[in-house]
């Protein structure tokens, strides 16, 4: 059919790389001879339990779904590779930076967050953001989003903030007031909310946004010097949003628009790229600075920790196999690499536990040997042994204890993380006040324009009106407290929606 695009024509393309039919099989190989038919016992008989080929396909069958990721569950994925253009040697010993021209194969996944499997591209939702570069020292994921804030600053909030995105437990419904009560109980969110329903929120496709470590890292160089760190990827294609009702007709017509529009530029051979610059903070700067550095709900401000050039990821594959490199695809922020280290970023610190530990309950233990997982440009050496799915030779005859005399791999001082003091009481710090509001302003204010400022209001008056009362009063208080004018126009906007329903239910009401 004229006019279908690479991904319509997968099928088809296919068919052309095949130069004859191949032999169906069992699982375990042997050749089918009928795959139309169970054997039965005469044509209208029972089916036999002797029949491999069908208890061979129908037990994969009911087996062939893992558990959908928590969050992110609906994405693409591409590879590539990251070359490095800019000398940071003098900040971090990581392998990708080596030397200036050395390109380091890399896979991405792009996501919504909030959503479903099913859900749709074009949702207003934050869009995850992950690398995984295959280095020489082992796989190194920056595992971010596309904004460079997030929601909340304690891990221990994040559940709750999930669940509020979810259904409700009683109506499986999504619900404003659980959304609009947690957010205005947790004013540290306004920032990213103001991110949320602005044109951000909306972004064009997953080739036209930037991308973000948001977390702040610390990198260390060859003489183990650190400096604190924040990671951006900025799009070369340029940023590009869709406005809501664009969005909205989006989510009918082609709710897998992101997807596809990923895959057949890819194919097409228009390959996205990305530039990646980084934020530096030594030390002595974040031990002075005005507010907490590590706080994930607040930026650096860029004029005074202005970008540095690092280099640049190019995206030229499209995955071979969906489920294979994307659905199992598995993302860290702990899969670190020698002068890539974590920092005390409170949000940070509880991914570094949570992210592994979800891969371990959808893929298994041995979610490493997944090929797509696979550390395949290092050497794995350890003393981990077993677990279901063990798939490669189980580290043969080599000990399986540490320490001991029979050549097992040692330990090497030179790749000890950089030393740190740290000094404290320990308890439960409240983080609910630290300063959530003057950002906010700036953003309001200086970074967008008239007319995205109005765009905002109506987006988040437009969810907000579906949220109780009181919850709609909140909202308006909060946003106040970033701008008074915000809050106005916010406060506006609603009631023009109130009266505009108060005056279409009359109307209904007389016919």
């Amino acid at each position: 059919m004229a006019g279908r695009d690479k991904a319509a024509e997968q099928l088809k393309e296919f068919k052309k790389t095949q130069v004859k039919e191949d032999v169906l099989t069992t699982g375990t190989g042997a050749p089918v001879g009928l795959k139309t038919a169970t054997m039965t016992v005469g044509p209208r008989g029972p089916v036999l339990l002797q029949d491999f080929v069908f208890t061979d396909e129908m037990a994969h069958f009911n087996r062939e779904r893992i558990p959908e990721r928590v969050v992110h569950a609906k994405g693409a994925g591409a590879f590539g590779y990251f070359e490095c253009t800019h000398d940071i040697t003098k900040y971090t010993k990581a392998k990708p930076f080596e030397f200036v021209g050395k390109k380091t194969p890399l896979a991405v996944r792009f996501s919504t967050v909030g959503g479903e499997s099913g859900s749709a591209d074009t949702a207003r939702d934050p869009r995850g953001f992950a690398v995984k570069m295959y280095t020489e020292e082992g796989n190194w994921d920056i595992v971010g989003n596309n904004t460079p804030i997030f929601f909340i600053r304690d891990p221990m909030l994040f559940p709750s903030f999930i669940h509020t995105q979810k259904r409700n437990p009683q109506t499986h419904l999504k619900d404003p007031d659980m959304f609009w009560d947690f957010i205005t109980l947790r004013p540290e969110t306004t920032h990213q909310v103001s991110f949320l329903f602005s044109d951000r929120g909306t972004p064009d496709g997953y080739r036209r946004m930037n991308g973000y470590g948001s977390h702040t890292f610390k990198l260390v160089n060859k003489e183990g010097k650190p400096v604190y760190c924040k990671f951006h990827w900025k799009c070369d294609q340029g940023i590009k949003n869709l406005m809501s009702d664009e969005a909205a007709q989006l989510a009918t017509d082609d709710p897998d628009y992101a997807i596809r529009d990923l895959y057949n530029h890819i194919s097409e051979g228009d390959f996205p790229s990305w530039s990646l610059k980084i934020q530096v903070m030594t030390f002595e700067e974040a031990e002075k600075f005005r507010y907490n550095p590590f706080d994930l709900t607040k930026i650096w401000p860029q004029g005074e920790f202005p970008l540095l050039p690092v280099g640049r990821m190019v995206l030229n594959r499209n995955p071979k196999n969906y489920f294979a490199e994307v659905e199992q695809i598995a993302f860290s922020p702990v899969h670190m690499i020698p002068g890539v280290e974590a920092s005390p970023d409170k949000m940070l610190q509880g991914r570094l536990f949570s992210y592994s530990d979800t891969h371990r309950h959808r893929l298994g233990s041995n979610y490493l040997q997944i090929p797509v997982n696979c550390p395949f440009n290092a050497r794995t050496k350890n003393y981990q042994r077993d677990g279901p799915q063990c798939v490669d030779e189980n580290q043969g005859g080599a000990p399986n204890y540490f320490p001991n005399s029979f050549s097992g791999p040692v330990d090497n001082p030179s790749n000890l993380e950089s030393e740190f003091s740290i000094s404290g009481d320990v308890k439960r710090y409240n983080t609910a006040d630290e300063d959530n509001y003057s950002q906010v302003g700036v953003f309001w204010r200086k970074v967008l324009k008239p007319a995205e400022r109005q765009r905002l209001v109506e987006n988040i008056a437009g969810h907000a009106i579906n949220a109780s009362d009181f919850l709609q009063k909140r909202v308006v208080k909060n946003f106040s407290q970033a701008d008074p004018e915000y809050g106005r126009a916010i406060q506006e906007k609603l009631d023009q929606l109130k009266a505009q329903r108060k005056a279409k239910s009359g109307v209904s009401a007389q016919l």
